[in-house]
This record gives structure tokens, C-alpha cells and sequence, in this order.
């Protein structure tokens, strides 16, 4: 039987869940659909791994293996909600938590010796950075602003920061020795089995990866950094920062490239503090402190050294000596280089424009920026934004276009360089891509710590991205883009293979056209200041740098995104939004019981995810629900009911009560199904009725901290209780279908 499935994930989108869910099972169960919930949050991927040290009543399912195995199915209908894309400290903190809570988990091995170490390490490399992504996306991804949204934003224009001429904000990139640079590229021409290895000077071969499984018509690449180049690079960047007097930015997604980019963040640090490394850097090594977790990680781990004092002091001569840093938290001290969790390109960029060009300083005040993005792929569509802002000012909200995107990701394509396949070269020597009948098919010569990887994607991802972008673009009469560099090695493939896809599909009438990333930014950048829209069609990353690129500048924010994937084999897979700001919000609930998490997000997926399932089950009634919520959401922005800023004003539960207020009284005035409207009329009059009361209790709640009993696995009587507070509207909700 046809249903939903709800997922359960992590930090604010699940303390959302415990409020929005209930209202969701109520209405769905009054009109006959079912919805399931499935736990894909860090911890339940984490306590999946080890079924084998939990008690009975401790075992968790492997949801996230089962959701990948319905994925490839047309039944398939799946709202997944953001979940951490976990760094190793966020790992480390969450087995923490889940041992404190009683769970026997082993301890995360750093330098994993024994097999049983290197087993435990594998569990955990499974359940670090996008894990989760890879594993449902089989299909490629359709995301735009819906019309309420834009309509929205065009009426009630967000704060955008003035832009100077003189502005000192720019992108520092390498250009050269770096993954862009080193690209190579192939295409399998039959279904095969490849290797890699690293051949040391001696001749030593090492095989890195023994199997990579590939298919007829597969794009292969593989790149690597050269590390010599980047220390280079960074220790100019510090001195360039101090030189301009700019604060000292690093742009990474330690998250999602999980294994290249915490590496990168290590070196970045060891830059900025080039004496405190030259000193103690072997007793640091020596300790486990790696500068890859950050300088919060070491500030907090010296203390048990002999030299602790001295460590500490060191770093505050660094920051004394180099540029100001960019910071997290200003009022704390949380800088930049903290937690490399902490900045995260898709979201620090666009922020940073949008405020400007500005990053906030350690004196709490806002400042030009030097923002180091070390692998030049994809740095320059954040300097030609820069360039136009301080040539033509800030942008309009009230009167700028749309760049909705269709992202090339099905079957983990182009997944941030595939964990599995990235390395920090051991020694000197050659890494190579061989295939199945010897033929070395990619070769690269590397030194020790260079960074190397590879990624796939497959031909049938691609020619149904293409199929998806024509698709996109017939609908909405809107030019699509491809943002491919024919001067790239992956990209060159990719141009072929669009150019061999188009002529299946009816392209007459439509404007389709291929241009350098770079080249796509301004030609799309001039279209929106006229007030145009641009289909971007993309790769895999620019995919996720591009979908909160633009609708932070357009929307002020990526959670109010329609996120749709249609699934490969029929069914359909709606995402909810951008998880950036999740943990702020959390820390803010924790303190003074109040969660600004927006829920309009989950709002627009439920409604399509609904008019799926009336499409694929021939539910009358679904579709029923997927209209009137659809108009509830417009009466939702037309009342503003969002989270307000402050204590005081309605939060993310609030939102929830409008919404279902809304909702209700669309499901009570609808015509096409008088007995489902008969089912709603009372709740829509007693929720209107009890307005004054909800709202008064929803809002009493607030300014004192709560306890939830844990923060990656919350206790659930504990949240539902924080996060449902209103007696009077829990009571409402449960006459529904008494």
C-alpha cells in the first residue's frame, strides 16, 4: 500500500518534527493516508552500526538501508528532512552523548591499528558527512522558489546590506596544483571493475581501493591537490589578509567532502599559526590533537599537557600576529578556524554577500574579507558575484529573477569527490586508475600528504538530468543553462554527453546553452537584475552551492525551497530545505525555549509529496490535502506567521498552530469532498475560537531553559513535551479521529 514516509532527523528539523508531526498524522489519518516515520538522524545511522553491543530494547533498525532500498522503487515517497553531514567532531560528540546515555558504542579510532579498530573505523566512516544523501537521491533533483515564496519576498523584501565600490572584499583561489587543475577524465566504454593503487618510488604498490564498480558510458575522473602548493598558497593568503587589512576567511564543506576538506581546514590552520606549530607541533601530534578538528578542538585538549600554557599562549600571539580572523561568534570567540563544521561554503558565501561583502570581526563589528577558497572548480562564481555587487550595489528582492536549478546527483553522482575514493598520499611516488584488463586509465605523480581523489557518474544519471532540465524548461518557458567548463576534464565528457542527450527531447522554442561556470554566474546575474528567471543546471556541488546561493539572496534564506527529486524509477523524493542554522537554533531552545526553525520548507514538500501520492495511488483525497495545504501556506505568508526574531512573538510552534488553523478551514470551505470537509469543520471553527488561548500558551513558555535530554538523540517524551506545550491545542488535535 501506498504511503508516506516522514523522516526523523537531526538538531532543529527534528525538534520541529515533534511539533509538525502530529499535526500531520492527524489530518492524513482523517483522510485516509498513512505516513511512517524512519530515523536517519546521525545517532540512529551511528547505533545501527552496532546492533551487536546494544541490549534488545537498545537495537535500532537500519533505516537509512531500507529507505535506500525503496528509493529504487515507484512506490516510493519519502519527505527527508536535513540531517547532520557529519564532521568527526560532531561524530566524536555524538558517541559521547550515546555512551553517556548507556549505549556500549566503541570510542571513534583515530590512528585504527588492530582489525577490530579497523572495523570499528569502517562502521563510523559510513555515517560521516552526507551519508545519507547518496543513499536516497536516486534521481536528480528539480529545486525552485514556489510563486508564493517569491511573490512573497517581492512584497516583503528581506534586509539586503549595502555594497561599496571600493569594497575590498574578494576570493582568493590557487588556479593552479589544485583539484581543478589536476583533472583527468574518462569514459568507460563497457561495464568493468576498476582499481586504484599508489605506486611508491620503489615500486611498492599499494592498492588503495580494490573494487570500483563501473558501468558502460560512466564519466571517471580523477584529481588531486598538491599539498606543497597549498601551504604556499595559504601562507600568502594570511599575509595578503594582513596586507589589505581584511579579516582571513576559509570557505570549505568539511561536512560533505569528509575526508579532503577537514584535511585542507588542518592545513589552513597550521598557516595562520605557523609558530605555534613550528614549537608544538610534534608534542600536539604526539597528544592526538590533529589541527584538522580545528582550533577549538586543541584549545580545549591542551590543558593536560606540560606545555598547555604555553600552547594557549602561542595562539593568542598568532591571532595577535596575523590578520584578523573572520568569526562564528563574535561574543564567544569562536573563530573561523574553530570547528570546521562551523563554515560552510553554500551557506558563508551567500551570507556574506548578502550582508555586503562582509564577515563579522573579533571586535563584533562587520568588515571587507578575504575569503580562501583554496580549489579554484568553483571559487569563481562567488568572485563574479563580488565583482557585480560592487559594480551595480546590492540586490532587490522586490524586483529581482529567480535561478531555480535541476542538479545532476542521481546514483551518489559527482558525491564531493566520493569518500571512498579520497586519500592523503602516504608517500612519493604514483597514483593510478587501472582497469579490469590492466589498461591504466588515469595517472597522477604525487608527493607525501597530497590530497587525491576520484569520483563517478553514471550515464543514465546524466541523460535523465538532461531529460529533467528540458523538462524544467519546457514547463516554465524559462532558459536553462548548463554551467560546464569545456576547458575542464569532467566537464569536457559531460558537454559531450548533453550534446549526444538533447536531440532526444523536443527542444524547439526553447534557449539551452552551455557556458563556464563563471561565465553562467554573470550571464544569470544580468537576468536577474531585469527581474528574469535562469534555469542553472549543474553538477552535484554547484547543485548545492547554487541552491542557497540565489535564494539567500532572493528569499534571505534556502529552507523556504521546493525540493523536489524525482525518483529514477517513478517514485518521488521531496527535501525540506537547508539545515545551516540548525545548531543556532538549537542552542537558542535550549536556553530560552524558543526554536526559530522555519517549517515552510516541510510545508511545500508535504503538499507535493501528497499530490504524488494522489498521482501514483489514485487518492482522491491526498490531492484534497496537497490543494488545501497549498492554499493554507499562502494564507500562512500572507499573515506572516514565521517564526517572529525575538522572545515574545510566535515561534516555530506557533508557525505550526497557524498552519494547521489554515489548513483546517481550507479542508472545512473545499467542495470536492464534503464528508472530509464535514470531518474538519469543527476543528477549524474550536482552533479559531481557542486562537488567543494557543497562541497565550504556546508564547508562556518561553525565556527559561528546557531540558531535552540529550542533543543528536533527544529524549522523546521530553521534546514532545517542550515542543508541544499548548494544552488547549493538543486536545483539539486529538478530537480530530475520536
Amino acid at each position: 500500500m501506498a504511503k508516506i514516509i516522514y523522516t526523523h532527523t537531526d538538531e532543529a528539523p527534528l525538534l520541529a518534527t515533534y511539533s509538525f508531526l502530529p499535526i500531520i498524522e492527524a489530518y492524513a489519518a482523517t483522510a485516509g493516508v498513512d505516513v511512517e516515520t524512519r530515523d536517519i538522524s546521525l545517532a540512529g545511522r551511528i547505533l545501527a552500526q552496532f546492533p551487536d553491543r546494544l541490549t534488545d530494547e537498545q537495537r535500532v533498525d537500519d533505516a537509512l538501508a531500507e529507505l535506500g532500498e525503496l528509493a529504487t522503487k515507484p512506490e516510493a515517497n519519502i519527505i527527508k528532512l536535513p540531517n547532520i553531514s557529519a564532521s568527526i567532531p560532531q561524530l566524536k560528540a555524538a558517541v559521547k552523548e550515546l555512551q553517556e546515555q548507556g549505549y556500549d558504542l566503541p570510542d571513534y579510532p583515530e590512528n585504527p591499528q588492530t582489525d577490530e579498530e579497523k572495523a570499528t573505523r569502517a562502521a563510523y566512516d559510513k555515517v560521516k558527512g552526507s551519508a545519507v544523501n547518496p543513499v536516497l537521491r536516486e534521481g536528480n533533483s528539480d529545486r525552485r522558489a514556489p510563486a508564493s515564496v517569491k511573490n512573497y519576498a517581492k512584497a516583503h523584501p528581506h534586509r539586503m546590506g549595502a555594497w561599496s565600490g571600493d569594497s575590498k572584499t574578494n576570493v582568493a583561489t590557487m588556479g593552479k596544483d589544485d583539484f581543478r587543475s589536476n583533472e583527468k577524465s574518462v569514459v568507460v566504454p563497457a561495464d568493468d571493475t576498476l582499481r586504484i593503487e599508489h605506486v611508491a618510488a620503489d615500486g611498492t604498490t599499494t592498492v588503495l581501493k580494490e573494487e570500483v564498480k563501473v558501468l558502460a558510458g560512466e564519466v571517471v575522473d580523477g584529481t588531486f591537490m598538491n599539498v606543497a602548493a597549498l601551504r604556499r598558497f595559504l601562507t600568502e593568503q594570511v599575509a595578503r589578509a594582513k596586507a589589505e587589512d581584511v579579516l582571513f576567511s576559509a570557505h570549505l564543506k568539511a561536512t560533505m567532502m569528509k575526508v579532503s576538506d577537514p584535511i585542507i581546514f588542518g592545513h589552513v590552520v597550521q598557516a595562520f599559526f605557523p609558530t605555534l606549530f613550528e614549537q608544538y607541533g610534534e608534542q600536539l601530534a604526539a597528544a592526538g590533537i590533529s589541527p584538522n578538528d580545528g582550533l577549538g578542538a586543541l584549545l580545549s585538549s591542551v590543558g593536560n599537557l606540560p606545555e598547555g600554557d604555553a600552547i594557549k599562549a602561542a595562539v593568542q600571539q598568532g591571532l595577535a600576529d596575523g590578520p584578523d580572523l573572520a568569526m562564528v561568534d563574535s561574543d564567544r570567540g569562536i573563530t573561523n578556524l574553530h570547528v570546521p563544521s562551523d563554515v560552510i561554503i553554500d551557506a558563508s558565501m551567500p551570507a556574506m554577500i548578502r550582508i555586503g561583502g562582509h564577515m563579522w570581526g573579533p571586535d563584533g563589528e562587520e568588515h571587507d574579507t578575504l575569503a580562501v577558497i583554496p580549489d579554484s572548480s568553483y571559487a569563481g562564481i562567488y568572485q563574479a558575484v563580488i565583482d557585480d555587487c560592487r559594480a551595480h550595489g546590492a540586490f532587490d528582492p522586490a524586483t529581482m529573477g529567480s535561478v531555480p536549478n535541476v542538479g545532476l546527483m542521481a546514483k551518489a553522482a559527482e558525491e564531493y569527490g566520493s569518500h571512498d575514493k579520497t586519500f592523503e598520499v602516504p608517500a612519493a611516488g604514483t597514483v593510478r586508475v587501472v582497469a579490469g584488463n590492466g589498461e591504466v586509465l588515469i595517472e597522477h605523480q604525487v608527493e607525501p600528504g597530497d590530497i587525491w581523489r576520484a569520483c563517478q557518474t553514471k550515464d543514465a544519471s546524466i541523460r535523465d538530468w538532461v531529460k529533467l532540465a528540458v523538462t524544467r524548461a519546457r514547463a516554465t518557458g524559462t532558459p536553462a543553462v548548463f554551467w560546464l567548463d569545456e576547458t575542464r576534464a569532467h566537464d569536457a565528457n559531460l558537454i559531450a554527453k548533453v550534446n549526444e542527450y538533447l536531440p532526444e527531447h523536443d527542444t524547439d522554442g526553447l534557449t539551452i546553452e552551455v557556458l563556464a561556470p563563471a561565465d553562467a554566474t554573470t550571464y544569470s546575474l544580468e537576468r536577474i537584475r531585469k527581474g528574469e528567471d535562469t534555469i542553472s543546471v549543474t553538477g552535484n556541488v554547484l547543485r548545492d552551492y547554487n541552491t542557497d546561493l540565489f535564494p539567500i539572496l532572493e528569499l534571505g534564506t534556502s529552507a523556504k525551497m521546493l525540493s523536489v527529486v524525482p525518483l529514477m524509477n517513478g517514485g518521488g523524493l521531496f527535501e525540506t530545505g537547508a539545515g545551516g542554522s540548525a545548531p543556532k537554533h538549537v542552542q537558542q531552545l535550549v536556553k530560552e525555549d524558543y526554536l526559530r526553525w522555519d517549517s515552510l520548507g516541510e510545508f511545500f514538500a508535504l503538499a507535493a509529496s501528497f499530490e504524488h501520492l494522489a498521482g501514483y495511488a489514485d487518492n482522491a483525497r491526498a490531492q484534497v490535502l496537497a490543494d488545501t495545504l497549498d492554499r493554507a501556506t499562502g494564507t500562512f505568508l500572507e499573515e506572516d506567521k514565521s517564526p517572529s526574531r525575538k522572545l515574545g512573538g510566535i515561534d516555530n510552534r506557533g508557525s505550526h498552530f497557524y498552519l494547521a488553523l489554515y489548513w483546517a478551514q481550507e479542508l472545512a470551505r473545499q467542495t470536492d469532498d464534503t464528508e472530509l470537509a464535514a470531518a474538519f469543520a469543527d476543528l477549524a471553527e474550536k482552533l479559531a475560537a481557542d486562537e488567543k488561548t494557543i497562541v497565550d500558551e504556546l508564547i508562556a513558555v518561553q525565556g527559561k531553559p528546557v531540558d531535552l535530554g540529550g542533543y543528536f538523540r533527544p529524549d522523546a517524551a521530553k521534546a514532545s513535551a517542550v515542543m508541544r506545550p499548548s494544552a488547549t491545542f493538543n486536545d483539539a488535535l486529538a478530537t480530530l479521529n475520536s
